[in-house]
């Protein structure tokens, strides 16, 4: 069993989560261990070995692979980490399938649900009861992901509602865009809409169960924002030229993560650069996905959702 810090981030050979990683490697010392997972073996490989070698590294890094999507593989990780070092103490669930604008939602609907929804399910089964007291389990998500940006007959679906349950609206939700009456139900036509709020609605699910406890022991559960940030994912859909780094985006929820006290408020929340954003938060939107990926199409569709990123 170790004395150090165990932190583990996920999706974590690229963008965001590699500068988590990175930044964890920075921060922590030299008896805590950082490891930086993802399902490519080859890229995961390559990614530790920067961060290892990177002359700012003051801990140690170990390269895992990790399929999120796979409930059973994260399971077995998290009884590893407890029978290996008696738990972990920060954890960032960040993978995410990449979803493009030159496919139709519903071809992408299944891998994309199954990373960022199952995923950031089985994580939290998983890791929330080996969370060491102090500890910090963060699901990356986005401003997307606040209640109001669901038609209001929706609501209902999250309010309140169990993990188990939250897994069963998403399989309810999958199982229409398959039949292809989502939209007539109230779903929008990006997928990453309720996905998002889905996941937040799962870190809500879990600290609503485990607020009193942790909050007496120092434990911080929440849902984070990093905002708009100049990655291969965003660059699908975005101009982010002009926006943050990976690297700039991780200092906020690195900040975040290696914060002591907790600020109760934030707690169970959706949280951008420090601040908590409203559950209800956001305005319904639904325009007609673009039908070729042209930058005058996917400009005329962004427009209407990139001010709920900023």
């Amino acid at each position: 069993m170790t004395a150090g810090r165990i932190a583990l981030v996920t999706g974590a050979n690229q963008g965001i989560g590699f500068a988590l990683a990175e930044g964890l490697a920075a921060r922590l010392g030299p008896a805590d261990l950082v490891l930086l997972t993802g399902r490519n073996p080859e890229r995961v490989a390559r990614a530790a070995a920067l961060v290892t070698n990177a002359t700012n590294t003051t801990s140690q890094v170990q390269g895992r692979l990790l399929d999120v999507s796979d409930a059973a593989a994260v399971a077995k990780l998290a009884a590893e980490l407890e029978e290996r070092h008696g738990g972990v103490d920060i954890v960032v669930s960040n993978a995410i399938a990449r979803n493009t604008p030159d496919r139709p939602q519903a071809e992408q609907a299944d891998e994309f649900i199954d990373v960022a929804n199952g995923g950031t399910s089985a994580m939290l089964h998983s890791f929330c009861p080996v969370l060491r007291p102090g500890g910090r389990l963060t699901v990356v998500a986005s401003t997307l992901g606040t209640l109001g940006n669901l038609d209001p007959r929706l609501h209902h679906l999250f309010e309140d509602a169990s993990l188990d349950e939250i897994d069963e609206v998403i399989a309810s939700w999958r199982a229409a865009v398959h039949a292809g009456t989502a939209q007539d139900l109230g779903w929008p036509r990006w997928i990453n809409v309720p996905s998002k709020v889905g996941q937040v609605a799962a870190v809500r699910a879990v600290a609503r169960e485990r607020r009193a406890t942790d909050l007496a022991e120092g434990t911080l559960i929440a849902a984070i924002c990093p905002g708009l940030v100049d990655t291969a994912a965003a660059r699908l859909w975005f101009d982010v030229s002009r926006e943050q780094t990976p690297a700039q985006a991780a200092t906020a929820i690195l900040d975040l993560l290696l914060a002591s006290p907790v600020d109760p408020a934030t707690y169970g929340e959706l949280v951008q650069f420090g601040k908590v954003l409203p559950w209800h938060a956001g305005t319904p939107r639904d325009p007609e996905l673009p039908q070729s990926s042209s930058p005058e199409h996917l400009a005329q569709y962004l427009a209407q959702y990139r001010t709920l990123e900023t």
